[in-house]
């Protein structure tokens, strides 16, 4: 007890507060009981409904709930320890809940409340240069994403009145890709092949050509090893591409319900680029897994297997995907959204369920052969079975020009080479061919990560045409292929100009880089042979 500072008074002592005395308390405290009568009379309660649910049973990627009768299909509940999940399997008695997080903290009698919205991803230019999970939380250690809007995952795709034809190229920078088998902007090419023949080389080097191009790319890892995408991520940030990148992750020992969501949410990121009028690349890496982690869900879940055990909307998920990619019409900003989906192979069988799905649903296929990644071609491009549907019809002209036909030369070089391997007999022309294919096939090989512009891929395709390297030895033509892409740098600015822009190949272009050729390749020709002088005969003795 402390004496009153006012009346110092001991017998009216009193707990100060602030330095005030006891009548500065009383007025304190009878303005505070006006304040809350006050605040008790305006008082309305506001009663919201929730439904609450509780766990019945969880097990590895997904959770049984009851209780939650209004839950929508694909709507987003809330677990315990921010664990979120959507609804899958809607019943009368149990929902059936895809887990996006740890099912091990979850335990049954765990409350779960429904969150009345879908499953939607954070977009924005903010999320260029970050490494993000499908939820949108970082993983790159660079502090929290910051971004103003967000999509949903799910969207329906552009209609049919709103897209516009593929009239652009896409350079990947791979020479037998932008020659033989174009992407054109607003396309969805299919990288297919066996596993380890360069699949997601393909898919790194067309992204680090758009260092100069304008495009922003979005690459999507599914259920890939830590290791391999903390490789891709150096590549990435060491070649400088990570800077109009967004890399999005759903590693191998994640739940299966990031591993199913992950290329959704990578799509809406890119939509948003899109919408604004940005060309945008969006590489899935790779699709196989996507499905297996379906097939996984979907049978815990116990719907009805079909062929290989895949639930029968196996296609659906995949079309609902890539049909997201498209090019806009240029009232609706002229954006275009490109797509590479990766998927594996077996033993080369392209005909197995998911690859023939994805064939039929994309704009062409890329397919790489073990048997060439085995001799060393790289990239293992085969060239017979790879096509381009939509993408020739963008391919700039000079391309057409100069490698028109240069498909069905190397066809028929390597029709012509298998049936010299059994010891036939070949005559002139049948070499000729053979030994001009080799060349073909010795140009079109490509170091990883190494992006040739198109100045110097067109000289080194008019050189292959106009038989400039027929004549160099087949040791030489890398070192003769390297000396030419040093050379086109001679090619003057107006004519490089006309040969991204002009709708023809001029004569007297294609004349200027033969020549500017033939002066780089003089070093390479072969020596003449002089003959020998006869031998004086002696005079015939009488």
């Amino acid at each position: 007890m402390v004496a009153c500072p006012v009346c110092s008074d001991a017998s009216r002592s009193v707990v100060t507060v602030a330095g005030t005395g006891c009548n500065d308390l009383a007025d304190i405290l009878d303005r505070s009981f006006a304040d809350i009568g006050r605040v008790r009379e305006t008082f309305r309660p506001q009663l919201s409904i929730r439904e609450i649910g509780a766990v019945l049973t969880v097990s590895t990627g997904i959770a049984t709930v009851s209780g939650l009768p209004g839950v929508g299909s694909e709507e987003l509940v809330q677990f315990p320890d921010g664990i979120a999940g959507i609804a899958f399997d809607i019943a009368e008695e149990e929902v059936g809940v895809v887990l996006l997080g740890d099912h091990a903290r979850l335990k049954a009698g765990d409350r779960v409340l429904r969150t009345g919205r879908v499953m939607d991803v954070a977009v924005g230019i903010e999320l260029l240069g970050r490494v993000i999970n499908p939820l949108g939380q970082p993983l790159d250690g660079n502090g929290p994403v910051r971004c103003r809007q967000r999509l949903p995952i799910e969207r329906p795709s552009p209609a049919i009145m709103d897209r516009a034809p593929v009239t652009e190229p896409l350079q990947t920078g791979i020479k037998v890709v932008d020659a033989l088998v174009p992407i054109g902007r607003g396309q969805r090419e299919l990288i297919l092949g066996d596993r380890q023949t360069g699949k997601t080389g393909i898919a790194i080097d067309t992204l680090l050509n758009q260092r100069d191009s304008g495009v922003l790319c979005v690459y999507c890892a599914i259920g890939q090893r830590a290791a391999s995408v903390a490789k891709t991520i150096a590549i990435l940030r060491d070649q400088g591409a990570l800077r109009y990148t967004v890399v999005v992750v759903a590693e191998g020992n994640d739940p299966p319900g990031l591993a199913y969501i992950a290329p959704y949410a990578a799509t809406s990121i890119a939509e948003h680029f899109m919408e604004a009028g940005r060309d945008v690349l969006i590489v899935y890496d790779d699709l196989t897994h996507h499905a297996r982690a379906y097939r996984e869900l979907s049978l815990l879940l116990r719907r009805p297997p079909g062929r290989e055990a895949f639930p029968g909307d196996i296609f659906y998920i995949h079309s609902r995907l890539l049909e997201r990619a498209t090019r806009l019409l240029d009232d609706l900003g002229g954006g275009s959204l490109t797509a590479l989906p990766i998927i594996e192979t077996e033993a080369q069988n392209i005909a197995a369920y998911i690859p023939t799905n994805l064939i039929s649903i994309t704009d062409g296929q890329i397919f790489l052969s073990p048997a060439l990644f085995e001799r060393g071609v790289l990239p293992a491009v085969d060239v017979g079975q790879s096509v381009s549907r939509v993408g020739g019809k963008a391919q700039r002209a000079v391309y057409r020009s100069v490698a028109g036909d240069l498909k069905l030369i190397y066809a028929q070089f390597e029709e012509l080479e298998t049936f010299a391997r059994f010891g036939a007999r070949l005559d002139d022309g049948t070499r000729r061919i053979i030994d001009h294919g080799r060349r073909i096939r010795a140009c079109l090989k490509q170091p990883e990560f190494s992006p040739v512009a198109v100045p110097a891929q067109i000289t080194v395709l008019l050189a292959l045409t106009a038989g400039l390297l027929d004549q160099v030895p087949l040791e030489r033509v890398a070192e003769a292929e390297q000396v030419l892409h040093r050379a086109a740098a001679q090619i003057p600015e107006d004519v490089g100009l006309r040969l991204a822009l002009a709708g023809e190949f001029a004569a007297a272009d294609r004349a200027l880089i033969i020549e500017i050729a033939r002066r780089a390749l003089a070093d390479f020709q072969p020596e003449p042979r002089f003959a020998m002088p006869a031998a004086r005969q002696r005079p015939e003795e009488p």
